[in-house]
């Protein structure tokens, strides 16, 4: 294979580089909406390490073979199993993995671009937040999801969360609410907006053409389409409330007549309390770190929180059994 490119070979992370010098990564993990294992992991590092160092490869795109996801997040199922198992080295060696690849994402030399269309959560954030284009299509939701099983929004995302404009970051790391791809744009969350219909037309053209990535995606970005009048101002209102109550009774009198102000609140209220907690002392201590720290942060604080009732509990109710019905352990 040239480049040592796994085009075609069945393996849930597929490479190539095309005649134009472009990397082309291909998520094909679809029965699990291409939630991130560790073979997926190291197979998208292996790639960005090759290409960074060929002066063949111009750039790198990422895609999905799924018609549904982007990346529905991490392996999030192994790793209950192996907190359940009290396999710290398990743990430890995904997590670290994980993010060393967001690392290496985020300090990338050569243009970066994600194309997402359906669901991109938590690991799927990971690695498209950090790159230098996000695309998103009127399909495409995207979310931190991790205060509803018993975890905390990693993969960096102590460090770009509490940078989104308006407080926006703090209401969708403690909700872990889904924004679509016009509304994701609109918080900073993504780059461009793109009609689904034109997608395999931009794919082509960063794969076949000879222009630079950010001048083809500028080419067929679309306006983004109007977003709910008021909310961002309600969302910078409430959630810039570090006092917990004082937040619920601001999102209370939103919520009269703004139906994202009443279904934060029920998220709130089904959330992990201990993951809350430790959710706003993360976004507050990232706030003024390096994305380093932050990666580091999450790293240790992740191997402890694997082994906690709360984590295995919430990974139950949401993956396992799938009854949406936790039993915290933990009430703060």
């Amino acid at each position: 294979m040239r480049n040592q490119d796994r085009a075609g070979t069945g393996e849930p992370v597929e490479t190539r580089v095309t005649r134009k010098g472009t990397g082309v990564i291909t998520l094909s993990r679809p029965a699990s909406l291409n939630a991130l294992d560790l073979t997926m992991v190291r197979l998208m590092t292996d790639a960005l390490t090759r290409w960074s160092a060929d002066p063949a490869v111009r750039s790198v795109l990422v895609r999905s073979a799924s018609p549904k996801a982007f990346c529905a997040g991490g392996d999030i199922l192994a790793m209950r199993a192996a907190g359940l198992a009290g396999d710290d080295d398990a743990v430890r060696t995904y997590f670290s993995s994980e993010y060393a690849l967001n690392a290496l994402i985020a300090r990338y030399q050569k243009p970066y671009t994600a194309l997402i269309d359906g669901y991109a959560m938590g690991g799927g954030l990971g690695i498209s937040v950090h790159g230098s284009a996000r695309v998103v299509t009127e399909r495409a939701w995207l979310a931190m999801p991790e205060t509803g099983i018993g975890f905390f929004p990693d993969i960096g995302a102590s460090y770009f969360l509490p940078r989104l404009p308006g407080a926006f970051g703090w209401y969708l790391a403690l909700t872990g609410a889904r924004v679509g791809g016009p509304a994701a744009v609109a918080c900073g969350l993504a780059t461009h907006y793109v009609p689904a219909a034109d997608l395999p037309a931009l794919e082509a053209a960063l794969t076949d053409g000879g222009d630079a990535p950010e001048a083809v995606v500028e080419r067929f970005a679309a306006p983004v389409p109007p977003q709910p009048a008021g909310m961002a101002a309600a969302v910078a209102r409430c959630f810039a409330e570090p006092d917990p109550g004082r937040l619920r009774t601001l999102l209370a009198a939103e919520a009269r007549d703004a139906d994202w102000a009443a279904d934060a609140l029920t998220l709130l209220d089904v959330a992990s309390p201990a993951s809350l907690a430790v959710t706003r002392e993360l976004l507050r201590a990232g706030a003024g770190s390096t994305l380093e720290e932050c990666l580091a942060r999450e790293l240790e604080l992740a191997c402890r929180t694997a082994r906690t009732a709360d984590f295995h509990e919430g990974v139950r109710a949401a993956l396992v059994d799938k009854d949406r019905k936790p039993t915290w352990s933990t009430v703060l």
